[in-house]
């Protein structure tokens, strides 16, 4: 299984192909889709919920039927997701988009990252430092840090 991704008149299309497809023959239940998108089935019905999924067909029974397209995007979404793209970012991507427009969902997600990382870095320092005073004060059996937290929590606000 693979995924093509073209440029076409400023626009991004994605397009997916499967490299060995006999079990795709079928329609999928939401536990076949899931175990082929290795996601659990609560995925799938949060996805649907948030309107990116929805089933193909539903069987005589009533039970939600995916097609391979349906797989396709459930895999797409995954990999927005790893890549960095929120639900939404995901959404406007659905639909075919202007490199510009990437661009700017991108631009975006650095903007956040940026600003997880400066937070990082200060929960880092104050870590550390908790650390220092945490070996600093081994020797006499009590953990400073703790104790700190403690009388903190014991504070009015």
């Amino acid at each position: 299984y693979y995924f093509l991704l073209e440029h076409r008149e400023s626009s991004l299309h994605l397009t997916s192909r499967f490299a060995d497809t006999p079990f795709m023959e079928k329609d999928l239940t939401i536990g076949q889709l899931a175990e082929a998108a290795s996601v659990p089935t609560s995925t799938i019905r949060y996805y649907e919920r948030a309107k990116l999924l929805k089933p193909s067909a539903r069987s005589p029974s009533n039970y939600r039927l995916y097609s391979a397209r349906d797989l396709d995007r459930l895999r797409f979404i995954r990999a927005a997701q790893a890549t960095g793209f929120t639900l939404d970012d995901v959404k406007k991507l659905f639909r075919p988009a202007p490199c510009g427009s990437v661009q700017h969902l991108i631009e975006d997600r650095l903007e956040e990252v940026g600003a997880r990382m400066k937070e990082l870095r200060h929960l880092q320092k104050v870590l550390r430092a908790a650390l220092a005073e945490c070996r600093g004060h081994a020797s006499t059996g009590r953990c400073k840090v703790v104790d700190d937290l403690s009388a903190r929590a014991k504070r009015p606000r």
